[in-house]
């Protein structure tokens, strides 16, 4: 039994709080973000056609969603430049059947493959990869409907939103990082996650976003992105160490000191050296010191582990600490 064998197990045996909101969980932020905006969304169609009963049901771009959507027309986008940011979470419509499967359609693919992804390489990559897969489809959109005649005739009718564009992402992240990782291991050898990205990909292209609408351009852009993210952070490149230093300066902002106090528990906590020389020094497994692994595995995955962490791992499931 290897090393991570013995983490799974322990990590299935292990009884902790059951908590959704488990700190770090970017899958779970994504999901809640996309729900939220879902809602929103929602409840402005409903005020929309409460205040205007009696003259018809209104466009699609009047149930609240062009205020989320990006827009096409580059004028009308320089007037919602918050869309830039919006569309990725938001998906509207009028019928309220549709909505709601179209919506449980695309959480199911967000979640399947943040799932992957968080069992490849952990937390960190998620929320970068789906924001720049996001942002490039929406570049590779407007360039589309701008530039190909037969949709840069009405430029105007134009708009992205929903996650599909961050889902590519992810989907080609995923099958570029470990195209052999399989699914459904209990059904012959498995699933190569290859297929799982290629029946996505065909879905959005003949359903959604069939291949004669500007919306495939949108999906395919942030298939790209997704692809191009893997490939530099293999050459040494980790284009996401912009956003998580904004992050952590951001949630430092109004706690100074609290790197420093880290350190000073992790020497008085996590190592007990007692009457050894400093140079015998040994970890000392304690409750603290096991769950900081444990979250270090959730947010990078367990090969970042140093071989100090993953001997308290082990050390931990042989004993049953």
């Amino acid at each position: 039994m290897g090393e991570s064998d013995r983490y799974q197990e322990y990590k299935l045996t292990k009884k902790r709080k059951f908590s959704l909101g488990q700190p770090g969980n970017a899958l779970f932020a994504l999901f809640a973000a996309n729900i939220l905006f879902f809602f929103l969304i929602l409840l402005a169609k409903v005020f929309y056609l409460f205040t205007h009963q009696g003259v018809g049901v209104a466009p699609a771009a009047n149930d609240g969603l062009e205020w989320f959507a990006v827009p096409a027309n580059l004028n009308t986008l320089a007037q919602k430049p918050w869309t830039v940011l919006t569309f990725m979470f938001s998906m509207g419509g009028l019928e309220a059947v549709p909505l709601f499967i179209t919506m449980l359609a695309n959480m199911l693919w967000l979640w399947a493959f943040g799932y992957i992804l968080q069992d490849i390489s952990g937390n960190r990559y998620i929320f970068p990869i789906y924001i720049y897969g996001s942002l490039m489809g929406m570049v590779c959109f407007i360039l589309a409907v701008n530039l190909i005649p037969p949709f840069s005739l009405n430029v105007n009718s134009y708009f992205l939103y929903g996650s599909q564009t961050g889902s590519a992402a992810l989907a080609l992240a995923v099958t570029t990082f470990s195209p052999n990782y399989r699914i459904f291991r209990n059904i012959g050898n498995g699933i190569p996650v290859w297929i799982l990205t290629g029946i996505f990909l065909l879905i959005n292209f003949i359903n959604a976003f069939s291949l004669t609408s500007a919306g495939s351009f949108g999906v395919l852009g942030g298939a790209l992105a997704g692809f191009l993210f893997v490939v530099l952070l293999r050459k040494g490149k980790d284009t996401s160490e912009w956003m998580h230093s904004v992050y952590e300066w951001s949630t430092n902002l109004f706690t100074p000191g609290k790197q420093k106090q880290k350190n000073k528990i992790k020497e008085r906590v996590f190592y007990n050296t007692g009457k050894r020389r400093p140079f015998n020094k040994t970890s000392n497994v304690t409750q603290q010191r096991i769950d900081e692994i444990l979250d270090k595995i959730n947010q990078q995955g367990y090969h970042f582990l140093t071989e100090d962490e993953k001997n308290i791992l082990k050390r931990t499931s042989e004993e049953d600490l």
